[in-house]
C-alpha cells in the first residue's frame, strides 16, 4: 500500500503543477491593472526629446487631465494608434508622450512621419521612467487627472473603438 501511494505522489504533484500552468496561460496580461493605480504618477527628471535643453518632470502633470502615452519608433502598434491619439488631440485631450527606450533621432523621424499628437515629448532612452511605471512594451496610456494621480492604465494599441467607448469617457469622468 505505502509503495503504491509513494508511486501516486509524483503523478499528483504533476498534475497540481499542471493545473497551475494552465491557469496561468488562460490570463490575458492586456487585462492587467497598473500597480500604481490611484497613485501618484511617479517622480521622475528627463529632457523632451523635441530640446535636450529643456528638462521636465512630474509637475508638467499637475492642473489638468492628461493621457500619458508610451510609445517607441520601433514600435509597429504605435504606429497602428497614432490616428487614434491626433484624433483625441484633436477633441482637445491633453497628450504628453514618453518616447521610451528610443533614439533622439529616429523618435523625432517618428513623428515627423506619423504626427505629433503631443503637447510634450518625455525622451526616456533607458526607459527608467517606463520601469517606474510597470510598463513591459509600448505602447501603454496612462490618464492622470489634474492632481497627478494615475486613474486609468491601458495597455496595449488604442482602436478607434476604444476612443469612443473607453478613453472620452474616462477623460470626462475625471473633467468633473
Amino acid at each position: 500500500m505505502t509503495r503504491r501511494l509513494l508511486l501516486l505522489l509524483p503523478l499528483a504533484g504533476f498534475l497540481v503543477l499542471g493545473g497551475f500552468l494552465y491557469q496561468g496561460l488562460s490570463i490575458n496580461p492586456f487585462e492587467r491593472d497598473s500597480a500604481l493605480m490611484a497613485r501618484a504618477f511617479p517622480a521622475f527628471e528627463l529632457t523632451t526629446l523635441e530640446d535636450p535643453g529643456r528638462v521636465v518632470d512630474e509637475s508638467l502633470l499637475e492642473g489638468q487631465v492628461t493621457l500619458v502615452n508610451v510609445w517607441g519608433e520601433w514600435c509597429p502598434t504605435c504606429k497602428q494608434e497614432m490616428p487614434q491619439l491626433l484624433d483625441l488631440a484633436e477633441r482637445g485631450v491633453r497628450l504628453i508622450g514618453v518616447d521610451y527606450k528610443d533614439t533622439r533621432e529616429k523618435g523625432r523621424e517618428f513623428l515627423a512621419e506619423f504626427g505629433n499628437p503631443f503637447e510634450v515629448n518625455i525622451f526616456d532612452p533607458e526607459g527608467s521612467l517606463g520601469f517606474d511605471l510597470g510598463v513591459y512594451g509600448a505602447p501603454e496610456t496612462f490618464l492622470v487627472d489634474a492632481d497627478g494621480v494615475i486613474r486609468y492604465h491601458h495597455t496595449g494599441y488604442i482602436k478607434p473603438a476604444d476612443v469612443r467607448d473607453v478613453i472620452l469617457p474616462e477623460v470626462k469622468r475625471w473633467h468633473e
